[in-house]
């Protein structure tokens, strides 16, 4: 076998997209408070970009409502517009340095317009799964042409790509039919 072609590499970048896809899902706002809800935004802090949980503890002290106590007096403005400029639709306001963000119920045009932002989040992730996949029918491509593995060979792992393709699609797919039934939740 090609010491280029690696199946658990493969299937580890697969199980990879997946898993950044559940990461991008628990940034969307679906009307309860969660901490998840803000561990996509960054904040402009000491001159780069930082996660909000490194500038601040981020709790929930109510299913309604997110708090950030943040550390540093100096940073509460940059979190404040890091939230705002967002895509959540949240209104953050300070009181000193707890900052409070009341979570909104969400309107019907809200709840469809996140479940495109989901749409598009689970298009990335099967473009990154085919792209493994792609990488992985090039690899064993060389080696068949390097004469490492036979034209058979090919074919099998090629099949057998592309059944793990087909299923990381399929639970790609299914994760956002379950993510797009949380967001029409009312």
């Amino acid at each position: 076998m090609a010491d280029e072609f690696d199946i658990d590499d493969i299937q580890r970048r697969m199980d990879g997209a997946l898993a950044a896809l559940k990461r991008d899902f628990s940034g969307l706002r679906t009307g309860r408070a969660s901490t998840a809800l803000l561990d996509a935004l960054d904040v402009d802090a000491y001159g780069s970009q930082m996660p909000i949980d490194q500038v601040g503890t981020v709790s929930v002290p109510e299913s309604r409502l997110l708090t950030i106590q943040v550390w540093d007096k100096g940073l509460v403005g940059a979190v404040e517009k890091s939230i705002r400029e967002s895509e959540l639709g949240l209104n953050p306001q300070s009181e000193g340095q707890l900052i409070r963000i009341p979570i909104p119920d969400l309107s019907e045009e809200r709840r469809l317009e996140i479940k495109k932002i989901a749409a598009k989040y689970a298009e990335q992730a099967r473009i990154s799964v085919r792209n493994v996949r792609r990488d992985g029918m090039d690899q064993l491509k060389k080696a068949e042409k390097g004469g490492e593995i036979s034209q058979d060979d090919q074919r099998i792992y090629g099949d057998e790509l592309q059944d793990m393709t087909d299923n990381h699609v399929k639970k790609i797919d299914e994760t956002l039919a379950q993510k797009e039934e949380e967001i029409m939740q009312v």
